[in-house]
């Protein structure tokens, strides 16, 4: 036996030792039991030790700390290896690491959810590759496999005694594992799966109602998770038969509470079309429109009971934001949303009323012509939403209303002014967003992306304008306060308060409800932030840098090039190590080259070029890593782009990237005109693009000397471009020119003669007689070695 077999031996019999209870000796056992399983091979020898069989008595114990040792190890010993997987859920069970999901320790629940998700990672990798030989001898289906760990937690979803945390967790695992990674792959049988068998375990989650006794138990955040969890679902469907079945689904869950089951079947069926709203809001819609559910809605709304007129009011709320909706609830549910704002004393009641009223106030948009209300009710709304949101007496639960009222209220600007003014308030929404309560976080970012006028606004074309004015046609207009001017104080009001702190604790939710286009909406407030060259190092300072790179390799196609455009912006004027500290800089990498795509816009590929020069200028791991990201080709591209700026930038690029191997190799390589357009460049009437591609020569010449005798091949002005090098004011293009030269000279005796037959010898003994200079040595050196090999005489050259 080893001495790492007998270690492992010896650690399990101190865990499962019942007097060593609670000692240090037992708890150092669990750590070096965790740290052995992170190593491949320390994994194998717990795995190979009957080391599943051990950690199942430790699960059974039932202590926590056991329990948290025997997960993490868990993990280490599934992790990215199939059939150590299938063969650790065969001892264990999977109904038996599922339920642990369940359990009410916090901690217990999370690490159970980590392993689930590492086992999932492990048998979906299994699907993917169809393995075949040893591999495949151990795993038969990883496909089974995986229908049957879904198939648990779906079960787990319905199960009474279940924590509400592992609900929530299992509804996690579920958003990850179920929907395609991406709509390229054309398989979604497991959506299809997890519909037909799941739908309704999903609704009952998200129509239960938080409190009664012999209710599910779940938390603030469990009905929304549940809502993201549809919506995945639901976009993940490919065709019209696939969405009327899931319609169909929806429709005859909801239908079998409303009809027969009394009041509590219809505040059930009505929570669950509210879920259905909050996701797929196709499906809410449709709902909405079955025999008697609006009507109920409405009459809920004037019931005694704060239980029922919660659930009817929310799905009032969740019903106005659709335009369809919204003018019925116009008509029949304003005066009834102001009777219960006016008149209701549960303050949980009125702010959810008022948060109709502010919905309903918004439809206009930004359209400053289209007020719904009179002229002062929407900053009336704002400011009792601004105390609501500021008493700390309201729990988190109920305050939240008051920011997503807030949401669609900021849509006018005159509430965006007053917002940014109310410190308190601010305070208040930031704090908010650090809170347990997950469902916030929609509304906060929306609240910022109107504050920062962050959503896309195109300026209408004048002669659109008069064309519509013309035909009577609508035209939208911009209110006064949404001028440039007023955004920027607004930004810098924003970050004096603090919100770079507070979006970056929301950047690290692990919650479904950071949901894609939530994160698109940060990503839009952070582009708006770093827009200002002087605002940028308050962003960094707060852990801006840090909190941009999930977002730009995360999330909706826009948002991942928002975040990488602020991530280009931080580059270019920030110190990138300061701004990335240690491996971070490596991963900003690949998102400033999603940038050089031909889908993004000229401002984005100029200053994700920008960005690449500084990066490529720091380091050789760097460079190797852009290589590797394929970005040379793009910048290549861009070398012939028409517009000046994005030229200097990609050649400035390319400069710094010349400092590689690789790129060398490019230039050395036969029938190419890389060289070519460089000795070009270095003729142009763009001073910086000179000053760029002649950098590039100077350090290529000096890196390879091959390329000297290749530079009076590519073009018949190379001469000309030289002296016109040589002969510039500028002394760094003239700096440039003589390391060339320099170069040249030393390559070989035959073009050091070209060079001395032209004015070139003349230019140089000018130049060599100057001040002391980088210039003057090198024009110096230049003629030195022409003396060398006999093509000048020392007092020809006023040596």
């Amino acid at each position: 036996m080893s001495s790492t077999d007998a270690k492992v031996e010896q650690m399990f019999q101190i865990l499962l030792d019942p007097q060593e209870k609670g000692t240090e000796k037992k708890q150092k056992a669990s750590q070096n039991l965790v740290v052995l399983a992170r190593e491949d091979a320390g994994a194998e020898k717990i795995f190979r030790s009957n080391g599943v069989q051990l950690l199942q008595r430790l699960l059974d114990t039932g202590e926590a700390d056991l329990m948290l040792a025997a997960l993490r190890t868990l993990v280490g010993i599934c992790s990215e290896h199939q059939s150590r997987t299938v063969a650790t859920l065969s001892v264990l069970g999977t109904r038996r690491v599922v339920s642990i999901l369940g359990v009410e320790n916090q901690a217990v629940s999370l690490a159970a959810c980590h392993l689930l998700q590492v086992i999932f990672d492990a048998l979906k990798e299994g699907v993917k590759k169809g393995f075949r030989g040893k591999e495949g001898a151990i795993i038969v289906d990883p496909a089974r496999e995986l229908k049957v760990l879904i198939s648990n937690l779906l079960e787990l979803l319905t199960e009474v005694g279940v924590s509400g945390q592992g609900r929530d967790n299992a509804l996690s695992l579920l958003i990850k594992a179920v929907p395609r990674k991406s709509l390229k792959d054309p398989n979604n049988s497991l959506t299809l799966w997890v519909i037909d068998q799941g739908l309704k375990k999903i609704l009952e989650v998200g129509g239960s109602v938080q409190g009664p006794p012999g209710e599910l138990s779940v938390t603030a955040n469990s009905r929304m998770s549940a809502s993201v969890l549809l919506n995945k679902l639901f976009d993940d469907l490919k065709c019209d038969a696939e969405r009327e079945n899931f319609h169909r689904l929806c429709e005859n869950y909801i239908k079998s509470w409303f009809e027969g089951q009394g009041l509590a079947g219809k505040l059930r069926a009505i929570q669950t079309v509210s879920c259905l709203l909050q996701g797929p809001c196709e499906a809410g819609n449709r709902a909405l429109e079955l025999s008697g559910v609006m009507e109920s809605v409405i009459a809920l709304c004037a019931s005694e009971q704060e239980e029922e007129q919660l659930v009817a009011v929310e799905a009032l709320i969740h019903a106005a934001g659709k335009a369809k909706r919204a003018s019925f609830i116009t008509a029949n549910g304003v005066s009834l949303l102001k009777d219960l704002y006016k008149r209701s004393e549960k303050d949980s009641i009125r702010i959810r009323a008022l948060v109709g009223l502010c919905k309903l106030g918004s439809a206009g948009g930004t359209d400053f012509s289209m007020k719904q209300f009179a002229e002062g009710s929407t900053l009336k709304l704002a400011k009792q939403c601004r105390k609501w949101l500021c008493n700390d007496e309201i729990d988190p639960g109920t305050r939240r209303w008051a920011v997503e009222g807030l949401a669609y209220l900021t849509f006018d600007a005159d509430v965006k002014e007053e917002f940014v003014e109310d410190e308190a308030a601010l305070k208040a929404l930031f704090q908010l967003s650090k809170s347990e309560e997950r469902s916030v976080l929609f509304a906060v970012a929306s609240a910022l992306v109107n504050c920062t006028n962050s959503y896309d606004y195109e300026e209408p074309d004048p002669k659109m304008v008069e064309l519509a004015k013309y035909a009577k046609q609508h035209v939208p207009e911009q209110h006064p306060k949404d001028k440039p001017a007023f955004v920027r104080a607004r930004v810098k009001k924003l970050l004096a308060a603090g919100v770079v702190s507070a979006m970056t604790c929301m950047v690290k939710t692990e919650s479904p409800v950071l949901t894609g286009s939530c994160r698109e909406l940060l990503s839009r407030v952070f582009l708006a932030l770093v827009d200002e060259v002087e605002d940028r190092g308050t962003v960094v300072a707060q852990g801006g840098g840090k909190a941009l790179l999930p977002l730009a390799l995360e999330g909706t196609d826009v948002g991942q090039t928002k975040a990488a455009q602020a991530l280009a912006k931080l580059t270019i004027t920030s110190n990138p190590e300061m701004t990335f500290p240690g491996e971070r800089i490596y991963e900003v990498v690949r998102p400033l080259v999603s940038l050089l795509h031909l889908s993004c816009s000229g401002l984005q590929n100029f200053e994700a070029l920008m960005a690449l020069t500084n990066l490529a200028g720091i380091s050789e791991r760097l460079r190797q890593k852009i290589l590797k990201e394929k970005a040379v080709p793009m910048i290549e591209g861009y070398m012939f782009e028409e517009h000046e700026m994005i030229r200097r930038a990609a050649t400035e690029c390319m400069c710094n990237l010349a400092m590689s191997k690789e790129v060398q190799d490019l230039f050395e390589a036969e029938g190419n005109d890389r060289l070519k357009l460089l000795v070009l460049y270095s003729g142009e009437d763009d001073e910086l693009l000179r000053r760029a591609a002649a950098g590039g020569l100077a350090m290529l010449t000096s890196m390879r000397p091959s390329l000297c005798s290749r530079i009076p091949q590519v073009t018949t002005h190379w001469l000309e471009i030289l002296q016109a090098l040589l002969l510039s004011p500028n002394q760094e293009l003239q700096h440039r020119g003589v390391v060339v030269a320099l170069n040249m000279v030393e390559a070989s005796k035959e073009i050091a003669g070209t060079l001395m037959e032209s004015e070139v010898l003349e230019i140089l003994s000018v130049l060599a007689k100057g001040k002391e200079s980088p210039v003057t040595r090198a024009a110096a050196a230049c003629l030195g070695k022409a003396v060398e090999y006999g093509l000048i005489k020392p007092n020809q050259g006023g040596e």
